[in-house]
């Protein structure tokens, strides 16, 4: 047994403890020292050294030389995540395309792939094995690079089960009680997408010391996911979020859902296609004639504002984030949307400290559902290496 994963008992629980903090605290840094982890986590510098020469001989960390010039005293050596070893990968059904990739413990994309495809007509053993044909891809060619899967997430534009492995309902897609994992592998977990899109604002979307916000995404539904206090909130049955049929004009058009004037009807991408009249060419389309200053494009453009803005008002007087992060292909259209957006958060939201301000953009757009369900994967590593050793071992 390799020395990161011995001890019992109390002890061994203490171990596995302590090892998770310095792994979290080293992922939350950047060429960090053992005695900046020791005074992030509060443990003797001496305990962090043992545990960090642990995680150097199980392949986990790595030693990137003498500290940065400009520190005071005497230079200790920077220590970062390891480029190889445990890896995350993620994979993800969207309406009109599939795609995977490999992050690796950092979060860094080391191996991407995404193709065309209208999964909206297909029977979805045929688009599942479409998807486990181009994740299998992305695995080779990172094992190539000396990375090894530590689990896989499969985004879903849909409600997910309680088993995370069966997809309910996804009327975008027309699947009902489809078993994902039959196809990717019972060890793959399934996601909502608009939750591995908050999760990856949370741990990638650098922003500052943001725990509490509603992050809304849409493609062809509207989506939205809850992180309270830095978790994902989701509700007593696992369907928090479903921001896209929370009716902003009861009386407006029949949505699939069978309700009248969801705002999925108004801000939904066909919705916002149809509206401004620009056919088939989706979301460059849209955004290309709005640049162009197209009045249709730009009243379609203020209008789903105005709805997402209302809805998001609702939500914001109940909950009291501290932001509203605007994520995936809608944030591409967040100059033409957020004036409407914002709006109507001020006209609406009784809390008079609210600002616009608050209402801000996703640096990772369209590639935060993806890269959330890869991290997600690798997660499990920097919150048990532990497990992970002995994992490599058997």
């Amino acid at each position: 047994m390799s020395s990161v994963a011995k001890g019992t008992g109390a002890q061994a629980g203490l171990r596995r403890r302590n090892m998770a903090l310095v792994m979290q605290a080293l992922a939350a840094g950047e060429h960090v020292t053992r005695a900046a982890v020791a005074a992030e986590v509060g443990l003797t510098r001496a305990t962090v050294s043992t545990l960090v020469d642990e995680l150097l001989a199980a392949g986990l960390v790595e030693e990137r030389g003498a500290q940065r010039p400009g520190t005071v005293g005497r230079p200790g050596t920077a220590l970062a995540l390891s480029e190889r070893g445990p890896a995350g990968v993620g994979a993800e059904v969207g309406v009109d395309h599939l795609a995977a990739c490999v992050v690796d413990l950092r979060g860094t994309v080391r191996c991407h792939a995404t193709v065309p495809a209208a999964n909206r007509s297909r029977p979805a053993a045929e688009v599942l094995a479409e998807l486990a044909g181009l994740t299998a891809g992305v695995v080779a060619e990172a094992a190539e690079r000396g990375l090894r899967p530590a689990g896989t997430a499969v985004a879903v534009p849909g409600l997910v089960g309680r088993d995370r492995g069966t997809v309910l309902r996804a009327p975008n897609l027309g699947w009902e009680d489809v078993d994902v994992a039959e196809h990717l592998g019972r060890a793959a977990v399934v996601e909502n997408e608009a939750n591995l899109g908050a999760l990856a604002e949370l741990w990638l979307g650098g922003h500052d010391r943001l725990a509490d916000f509603v992050h809304v995404s849409a493609e062809i539904g509207i989506g939205a996911a809850l992180v309270v206090e830095g978790r994902l909130f989701r509700g007593a049955r696992g369907f928090a979020g479903e921001l896209g049929h929370v009716p902003v004009h009861p009386d407006g058009p029949l949505c699939s859902c069978g309700a009248h004037g969801c705002l999925e009807t108004y801000a939904g991408e066909e919705a916002l296609l149809r509206a401004a009249g620009v056919g088939t060419g989706g979301g460059p389309a849209l955004r290309a004639a709005a640049a162009d200053g197209d009045p249709a494009a730009l009243k379609a453009l203020e209008e789903a504002g105005a709805a997402l803005g209302i809805a998001l008002s609702g939500a914001v007087n109940l909950l009291d984030p501290q932001a509203v992060v605007v994520g995936g292909p809608l944030a591409e259209l967040a100059p033409w949307l957020l004036p409407g957006v914002r709006r109507e958060l001020a006209d609406r939201v009784t809390d008079r400290q609210w600002r616009p301000e608050d209402v801000v953009t996703s640096r990772l757009g369209r590639d935060g559902v993806l890269r959330g369900a890869a991290y997600s994967a690798v997660r499990t590593v920097l919150e048990d290496p532990v497990s992970w050793a002995l994992q490599q071992e058997a």
